[in-house]
């Protein structure tokens, strides 16, 4: 649960990964960029989507895994190692039909999963006309249900997963909760993520008036698919703290509990709205 006086700031380190479709290497990437988010003082270090495993586009996920796994596990183990929160981006969980659930999940400092989302809104888009391919996420993966906000020492944290960028309910949502962070690890397209990625995130900031942290996935991961990057670290007032610029990386921002306070007392969005 949160405490009631959450501390003034807490470190976040955000990491841009490239990965692959070898478990193995990407896994030991994520433990090696996990372990310099925690010596820069990280107390919580967030993953990007589909971390351990990205596969080329249309093709099933031979990975695909429940919550007692290697993958969750790893992260687990890696939290209890330097004593830190880690969002694992989101991995292929293991549905109810033949498809998966994109889950991404929160893990505390002791090893314990403290939240667990499944990707409500699927990336079915035809990106032809913008020099992209086509995409059908439903094919494979199924929708989760419901939104998950997660009470932390820090505050409440809204998570999400890539696509449900664009649709601000969500997020309002979580504003509502209480939610003072909004996670967002993607594998944004490059054709979207060069016109929308930081705009959007931005706005969600602006609008919730949240600290955004967004990992992110970067460059090509087979002939069929590649990634836009740009993983940011974005505070309430829209400003960005720190952005990506190598295609693997970990950056680091002091993210300040007390200025976003400051924000919601000059600008009581929720209060002042009407619907």
């Amino acid at each position: 649960m949160a405490l009631p006086n959450p501390p003034s700031s807490i470190r976040v380190a955000a990491v841009q990964m490239s990965s692959g479709q070898n478990i193995d290497v990407n896994l030991k990437m994520a433990a090696e960029l996990i372990q310099e988010g925690a010596k820069l003082g990280a107390q919580w270090v967030a993953l990007p989507e589909m971390f351990a495993y990205i596969r080329q586009e249309g093709e099933p996920f031979p990975c695909a895994q429940t919550l007692g796994d290697e993958i969750v596990e790893f992260i687990k183990e890696r939290a209890r190692l330097h004593q830190i929160w880690i969002l694992g981006g989101s991995f292929p969980e293991l549905a109810e039909d033949s498809r998966v659930y994109n889950t991404s999940f929160l893990v505390d400092p002791k090893g314990d999963l403290a939240g667990i989302y499944r990707k409500m809104h699927l990336f079915d888009v035809n990106l032809k006309l913008q020099g992209g391919i086509s995409y059908k996420e439903s094919k494979s993966i199924a929708p989760g249900k419901s939104p998950v906000c997660v009470s932390t020492p820090f505050g409440k944290v809204g998570l999400s997963v890539c696509y449900d960028l664009r649709f601000p309910e969500l997020y309002r949502n979580y504003m509502a909760e209480g939610a003072r962070f909004l996670a967002v690890p993607s594998a944004f397209a490059p054709e979207t993520g060069r016109a929308h990625w930081e705009i959007l995130l931005r706005g969600r900031a602006i609008e919730n008036q949240c600290f955004v942290i967004a990992p992110a996935q970067s460059g090509a991961h087979s002939p069929t698919r590649s990634s836009y990057g740009h993983t940011l670290l974005i505070d309430p007032w829209g400003s960005v703290l720190a952005k990506a610029t190598r295609q693997e990386e970990v950056i680091v921002a002091d993210l300040n509990l007390q200025a976003q306070t400051q924000i919601r007392e000059s600008l009581p969005c929720l209060k002042n709205r009407r619907l």
